[in-house]
Order: structure tokens, then C-alpha cells, then sequence
């Protein structure tokens, strides 16, 4: 068993990246057995798709790497890198567009979503990633790679992309299968239960930054939208209670429970009980994390040796891949 996810280096990670990503990722490096492996790559080749900043992608990357290290990605039992680091991601990705068919890339949903009535305006790497996002996986021969209902099809494409190649030049890529966490929750607003928390929301107090004193963490959950009512006994009396469903749920997912074992402690208790409890679990969870990454950050060269070490580990896996592609297409290397 050989998984593999990769996050774009964004800055300012908040409690729904944790929860719904990187505390999975942790999860699946703890569960892996020996002769299995876990990659996790910082995609800084992705972030191209779209203008950056060159000294903060730099600055982000490394970040990243940091806020992975202090939730507890462990370098000597996964391979932590960045995309940039392995040129076989480039290579394969140029190989696999002349077997990906812009049909395929054309459907894709998020393509749509992020180029509206401006596809001409976006950059060839917004509507190719893709056929990259294929490179990532197929390079490292990879079995099972995390997705949320998001990425569904994307995985797809990856395989649709493989199959053509093998049938095309002969077996030559693993077929990756995806590994669905139902653990995984999906963290909304804490001012706005119908939207994901983001780092792009305008309002700071919709999110909890994972780098958040203790106190504006309390401050945010007391201030958090909610209703008057009490908690309910089970998870089916709030179908219509969207904000106190959110905080449930983040309750749950920092406690390692289920919404309804929340739900059979506080049934009965209002928002006034339960917010100062769901804070001090907050607190206890991210502070020691926040502790971590202000270290890391403090030695930031320590951080790049990180990377490049990983980069090295993942361009081992990574070469034998590439060379089977290369000779089964012709090419002479």
C-alpha cells in the first residue's frame, strides 16, 4: 500500500484544513504497516495555475512544510516534499499530455467553476493541472490516494488517464484507488454554516487559525453564530440547526467521537454551556500545535533540510516510474 495527497502552500492553515485534512493525514502515517508508505507533497507546481507572488510561494512553502511537521507528519515515517524539488513530476506531466484528450479536461467541474465565461483569459496550467495532478500519482506507482466528494473526479480522470496509457504503450502505471475517511468532517463558518471555512473569508472570526492565541479562540467559539435552543439527544434533531450542527461537529472531530456521543453528554445544555467546553478542547488540541510551529519557524533552514531530504527519498520511488514512460513512448534518456 503505497498513499499519496499533496496541499497547495497557502498560508494561514485554520481548523477546518486540520480536521478535515491534515488530522487524516496523521491518522493514515500512524496506521501504516511496515513495507507500507505514506507521501505527502506541498504543491508548489500547482500554485503556478494561477499568479503568485515568488517570494510568497517561497515563504508559504515552507510554512506548510512547518504546520505538517507541528501537526504530526514525521519525516522518518513518511516522505514529506515539495513538487518542485522532483523534476519526474514535470517530465511525466509532459508525457501524459499527449495522452490526456481536451474533452477530458474540459468536463471537469472545477475547471468550470474557476473559469466561468473567462476560459480564455486563464492560464494553460489551470486547465492542464490535471493532467499534472495524473503525474503526481501514476510517478510514484501510487495504490490508494485520500479524496473528498470534491476530488472524486479528478481521481477518475487519473485513472482514465492510465488506462489509456497502459492500453496505448503497454502496463505501465497502478491503477489508484481512493481511500474515502468517513472520519473526515466537513468544517463550515462559524459565522456562516453554509460555507466551508476558509482562509479567504473576509471575516477572521469565521475560522480558527491554527496560529490563534488561547484567548482569540475562546472569543471566537463564544461568539460563534448559534440558536437558542438546547442541544438535542441525537444528530437527527439538528437537520434544520445548521450552526449548532457545525459546532457539534467540530466538537466531535477534536474529541476523536461522534457527533451523537457529543450529543448524549450535553443534551439538554445550551450554546452558554457548550461553547466554553468546545473552546477549552479547542485550546487543549491547538495549542501544543501553535507551540510547534512558532518553533519550526524559528529555523527555517531546518524546515527546507526537511524537504530536501524528502525530495531525495521520493525521487528514488519516483526514477523507475519515469524510465518505464519514457521507453514505453520512445523517448531515449
Amino acid at each position: 500500500m503505497r498513499v499519496l495527497s499533496g496541499i497547495q502552500p497557502t498560508g494561514n492553515l485554520h481548523l477546518g484544513n486540520y480536521l478535515g485534512a491534515i488530522k487524516q493525514w496523521v491518522a493514515m502515517q500512524d496506521a501504516m504497516a511496515a513495507g507500507e508508505e505514506c507521501l505527502f507533497f506541498l504543491a508548489d507546481l500547482h500554485a503556478l495555475s494561477q499568479p503568485v507572488v515568488p517570494a510568497e510561494l517561497n515563504a508559504h512553502t515552507t510554512e506548510m512544510a512547518a504546520t505538517l511537521l507541528a501537526c504530526g507528519i514525521d519525516p522518518q515515517r513518511s516522505i514529506l516534499f515539495n513538487q518542485a524539488r522532483v523534476p519526474a513530476h514535470s517530465a511525466l506531466n509532459w508525457i501524459l499530455g499527449g495522452t490526456a484528450r481536451m474533452g477530458w479536461l474540459s468536463r471537469m467541474t472545477q475547471w468550470k467553476d474557476k473559469a466561468g465565461k473567462k476560459g480564455e483569459t486563464q492560464s494553460v496550467g489551470l486547465f492542464t493541472y490535471p493532467v499534472l495532478q495524473a503525474a503526481d500519482i501514476l510517478l510514484y506507482q501510487t495504490t490508494h490516494v485520500p479524496v473528498g466528494d470534491d476530488q472524486k473526479q479528478h481521481l477518475e480522470l487519473v485513472r482514465d488517464i492510465a488506462i489509456k496509457f497502459n492500453t496505448d504503450y503497454g502496463d505501465t502505471f497502478v491503477l489508484p484507488e481512493p481511500l474515502i475517511s468517513k472520519a473526515a468532517p466537513r468544517i463550515m463558518s462559524l459565522r456562516d454554516a453554509s460555507a466551508k471555512m476558509s482562509k479567504s473569508d473576509p471575516s477572521d472570526a469565521s475560522r480558527i487559525n491554527l496560529v490563534d492565541s488561547d484567548e482569540l479562540i475562546a472569543s471566537k467559539f463564544r461568539k460563534a453564530k448559534s440558536d437558542a435552543d438546547g442541544l438535542p439527544g441525537e444528530v437527527a434533531g439538528l437537520a434544520e440547526r445548521p450552526e449548532a450542527k457545525n459546532l457539534v461537529t467540530i466538537y466531535a472531530a477534536l474529541e476523536g467521537s461522534t457527533p451523537d456521543a457529543v450529543l448524549s453528554q450535553f443534551a439538554g445544555q445550551g450554546f452558554g454551556a457548550f461553547k466554553p467546553a468546545l473552546a477549552d478542547l479547542a485550546v487543549a488540541t491547538l495549542a501544543p500545535i501553535r507551540e510547534r510551529l512558532t518553533a519550526l519557524l524559528g529555523d527555517r533552514a531546518a524546515v527546507s533540510a526537511v524537504l530536501a531530504d524528502g525530495a531525495a527519498r521520493a525521487a528514488v520511488l519516483a526514477a523507475p516510474t519515469l524510465a518505464k514512460a519514457q521507453a514505453a513512448v520512445g523517448l531515449q534518456v
